[in-house]
């Protein structure tokens, strides 16, 4: 919790920090701005939020993921076992657990609150993994909610959104009026100028979400470590490794699965996941306490 609330503080002292250079500039009376920052903040958080709290609903439309109520095979009753069992390590409350159908190996975790999680499981992953490999990925999705990752994801997302809606009509409206003159109205060129700001500064933003949610993989390989055992996260990963980051999921909860796509240059800095190499090898160098708590548990 308290990294959750130090990470949403750190971020918006670095955003008013920016606003504040960017209005110091551009000679912008703060005073003057305080509704429309109002309306971004109430906007960028508030998309944010929304979809948050609608992600379980989202994930389950947009994936077709079954929950397991009543077990209808020995694989599903293992999997409920497993995930109860990860749950209760992990100090959450137990999360629904479900299976899609998709040809990868992949699975995800959503949710609104660690103790009302989704963890969904693909068909692929079921029919190509041991039971050692999925108990790791079912650690790795446990270890995300016990973590926040949603929430702190969704805190982000609130203050990135609010920074991109400001910033973009603050900027647009000083080039506007100086390209009209410094006669003041709003013409078309705002809007255009304002699309443009957008577009641009929102790629600046997904860049840093995305930076973000790299960083939350390697804590939750981490986690999942340390709840299944380090050995069995990595042949997990290495197992993935062999679907070359090919993902089905749909985008409203790409970011969420354990495996995402594969890129270079500008893309990479676009990508939810790190590379799976690179999540192997900080597993590997990771120091022996890393799963000193699975050790202590068997």
């Amino acid at each position: 919790m308290f990294k959750r609330v130090a990470l949403f503080l750190a971020t918006n002292l670095a955003v008013l920090a920016l606003v504040s250079i960017v209005m110091a500039i551009f000679g912008i009376d703060p005073a003057t701005n305080a509704g429309l920052l109002l309306f971004a903040a109430v906007f960028g958080f508030g998309g944010a939020f929304v979809s948050l709290a609608l992600s379980k609903w989202t994930a389950k439309r947009f994936t077709g993921a079954r929950v397991i109520d009543q077990p209808r095979d020995e694989t599903e009753r293992w999997l409920l076992a497993t995930v109860q069992r990860q749950a209760r390590d992990a100090g959450i409350g137990m999360p629904e657990v479900a299976v899609y159908d998709a040809p990868e190996i992949n699975a995800f975790a959503t949710g609104a609150r660690r103790n009302s999680a989704l963890v969904a499981v693909s068909t692929g992953l079921l029919r190509a993994m041991s039971r050692d490999e999925a108990e790791a990925v079912l650690a790795h999705e446990v270890s995300h909610v016990a973590n926040g990752d949603m929430v702190t994801m969704a805190l982000l997302q609130g203050v990135l959104n609010t920074f991109v809606i400001f910033l973009a009509r603050i900027v647009g409206r000083v080039i506007d009026n100086y390209l009209s003159g410094g006669r003041g109205s709003t013409g078309i060129g705002y809007y255009a100028v304002v699309f443009v700001l957008d577009m641009i500064f929102g790629l600046f933003a997904s860049m840093i979400a995305m930076w973000f949610s790299r960083y939350r993989e390697f804590r939750a390989d981490a986690g999942g470590a340390r709840l299944a055992g380090r050995a069995k996260m990595v042949a997990a990963l290495e197992r993935l490794a062999q679907t070359y980051g090919h993902s089905t999921l749909p985008k409203q909860v790409a970011a969420f699965g354990i495996s995402g796509g594969v890129g270079a240059g500008l893309k990479r800095l676009l990508m939810s996941h790190p590379p799976l190499d690179e999540r192997i090898a900080a597993l590997r160098n990771a120091p022996p306490e890393a799963d000193a708590a699975r050790r202590v548990a068997a």
